[in-house]
Parts: C-alpha cells; structure tokens; sequence
C-alpha cells in the first residue's frame, strides 16, 4: 500500500528532525568534553600552579547550558523526557494514541514559550550589551541564544513526530543500538 501524501511528508520532516537532533546531540557532547578539559584544566592550575582562573567556573557554566539545551531535542526525539508510564501502559490504543498526542503537545507549547521567552532574553541582552562578570570582552547573548536554539529544535522534533502521529504513523525513535557510545 502507498503510503499517503500526509505520510510521506510526515516521514521527510522526522528524518530532517532527527539529523538536526543528532548534530545537536554531537555539540552537545564537544560541549561535555570541553566542560571536562577545562574543569582539569583549572584544578590543575589552581592545586598545582597556585594560580587560579577567575573565568573558568563561568564558561563551564555555559558549557553547561549548551549541553542541556543541545541534547534536549535528542532526548525529545529518543521519547525519553520525564513521563508517566502507569496511565499509558494500563490504556487501549485509542487513548494511548490520545496521550501520546497531548503529551507532544504540551512538549510543543512549553518549548515554544521557552523559544519565544529565549528570544526576548537574547534581544534583552543584546540592547543592554550584557557582559560576563570575569571575562569583559564576552557578550552575554551568544550563550544565552542557545535557550530559543535549543527550544526551538526541541518543539521542531515534537511537532515532527505530532506530524507522524495524526498522519497514522508511529513517530520515529532512534534505536537503542544508534546511540553514539559514551552517550547514554
């Protein structure tokens, strides 16, 4: 059987979600590694040297925030954000179809009121010309961008598997076995 037009663009739209949830998921990890290099960095310059960095615990908290932010449409995608099983495993596949429905839904609207709030942030912080406390010359922004970045793919992936839902199919979720080692 032809899968219908409804399907189809329901098939292309996940694949394109799950190539930019997985880029997304591969920065994010840079970011885990970047974090752990400059945490060894400066514990080795302030137990070791006797000179300790002023910035570091600042840019590891950005570290951090592009972590969270950059996996979060991976974690979307992969269907393991927090849940309540209970209720859909003790259901028909009519509700459970229903759930999962509502559930996208709300996953959409809540990241899109963090991509529109993320973007008045950044448009805030750039109007002020927010710096960082320890390094000066650093604009604030460019980290800050990563929230409406971040949210802004998460709601792409849900909508992307909504999409897949109401066109009768399941959405997609990356197999177990796809996900890059050291990740998990």
């Amino acid at each position: 059987m032809t899968p219908s037009p409804l399907a189809r663009a329901a098939d292309a739209v996940q694949a394109v979600a799950a190539a930019a949830s997985r880029i997304a998921l591969a920065l994010a990890a840079v970011a885990v590694l970047l974090c752990f290099a400059l945490v060894c960095y400066a514990v080795g310059m302030r137990y070791f040297l006797g000179q300790p960095l002023q910035w570091s615990d600042e840019v590891t908290g950005w570290l951090v925030v592009a972590v969270v932010m950059l996996a979060a449409a991976d974690t979307q995608w992969r269907g393991e954000n927090i849940g309540v099983d209970l209720l859909i495993e003790r259901s028909g596949a009519r509700v459970r179809r229903a759930l999962a429905a509502l559930g996208l839904m709300t996953v959409a609207v809540a990241a899109l009121m963090m991509t529109t709030k993320g973007v008045e942030m950044v448009d805030f912080a750039r109007m002020l010309d927010l710096r960082s406390n320890t390094l000066g010359w650093a604009a604030l922004w460019p980290v800050q961008a990563l929230v409406p970045l971040g949210a802004g793919l998460m709601l792409f992936v849900a909508l992307a598997q909504l999409l897949a839902l109401l066109s009768g199919t399941a959405p997609d979720a990356r197999p177990a076995d796809e996900i890059p080692k050291g990740i998990e």
